[in-house]
């Protein structure tokens, strides 16, 4: 008999921590298309959609896929030669000879589960973008038990369990300053001999002020439903996520703040405030606090670090790496490290 209870405790223990709280948490499938993907995004506790100015935009707001492309002006630099008084208009410049980036991010998740992701983007044109990701997460292995807890007489004592999405995206922009952008994704889930899989879309846009400093954004998640469940008889509703958030960099000083709301659909709505600190570029100081992080306190002396990250990340010609740690409170932390490329 295979061991049924430890296949709810790795479906529980993903769900209950990219999830935790609300009366609805764990209903849904697939908790791992909700875990954080770049140490960038999460080093400012996930407060991204607004901003969206890299390959993170693959996961969390294919919109953003087109502002890769551009340079955007220094947030300081925004006045004429006729003096600080009067600002002068916006004008975003295309950015020549690096049509191809790469992504890739390692997370030792809570548990010692390990998850990754990898991106890809290709500039089309002026106004357009293309990118591929994948996405997994490997539970690793586990003893199999008959009822009375002992490994069976026969047949293999282990068995293993992963899930994976594989996304198409496609963003472009119109006009100056606003972009939309969708991700088909198709998502598998295998647990020892049991499989599922399930089709979703992600659906999102961009708008950036003619200034520069200010963006919005907004995106719909896991859009979708499951074609086939664990079992014949049952399916799962996907994990669908709307998120809103808004950046904004400050006049005179180097600091980018981002703001998100997120209203996950098997759970409360909670937010998100980070910040990107600039003075020491290109090496970059990120902080950020999640109230999210409510759920996880137990009541322990962890409790106060809850919901808090941080990170740091450094860019050297084409290539940047990045770095951030994640408070669980109780239940640990998350430590992610994402490098990324040009060419």
């Amino acid at each position: 008999m295979r061991n049924k209870t430890a296949i709810i405790i790795i479906i529980l223990a993903i769900s209950g921590t990219a999830s935790a709280g609300g009366s609805n948490a764990g209903e849904s499938a697939y908790p791992f298309l909700k875990i954080g993907v770049s140490a960038k995004s999460q080093a400012m506790a996930g407060a991204f959609v607004g901003l969206a100015d890299d390959l993170t935009s693959l996961y969390c707001n294919p919109a953003g896929l087109t502002a890769v492309i551009y340079d955007l002006r220094s947030p300081y630099d925004y006045y004429d030669d006729f003096g600080e008084d009067e600002e002068v208009a916006f004008t975003p410049k295309i950015k020549t000879g690096k049509q191809n980036k790469f992504f890739a991010t390692y997370i030792n998740y809570l548990l010692d589960f390990q998850t990754g992701f990898l991106g890809y983007a290709r500039q089309v044109n002026d106004m357009s973008s293309i990118g591929a990701s994948v996405q997994y997460q490997d539970y690793g292995t586990f003893d199999r038990l008959n009822s009375s807890g002992s490994p069976p007489s026969t047949g293999p004592t282990t068995f293993s369990a992963y899930d994976m999405a594989f996304g198409l995206t496609y963003s472009k922009r119109y006009f100056t300053n606003i972009s939309f952008g969708v991700t088909a994704k198709f998502i598998i889930e295998k647990i020892d001999s049991y499989t599922s899989d399930a089709m979703a879309l992600d659906i999102g846009a961009l708008y950036r002020f003619d200034r520069g400093r200010t963006s919005i954004g907004l995106a719909v998640l896991n859009l979708g439903t499951q074609l086939k469940g664990l079992t014949k008889s049952h399916k799962d509703p996907l994990p669908l996520i709307v998120d809103a958030g808004l950046s904004h960099s400050l006049r005179g000083l180097p600091l980018t703040v981002n703001g998100d709301i997120t209203y996950p659909f098997d759970n409360e709505i909670y937010f998100a405030l980070g910040g990107q600190f600039e003075s020491f570029s290109p090496f970059l100081l990120r902080i950020g606090w999640s109230s999210a992080g409510q759920d996880y306190k137990t009541g322990s002396s962890k409790d106060k670090y809850g919901g808090f990250a941080g990170g740091f990340g450094y860019q050297y010609q084409d290539y940047c790496f990045d770095y951030s740690y994640s408070s669980y409170a109780d239940l640990g932390n998350v430590h992610r490290v994402t490098l990324s490329l040009e060419f």
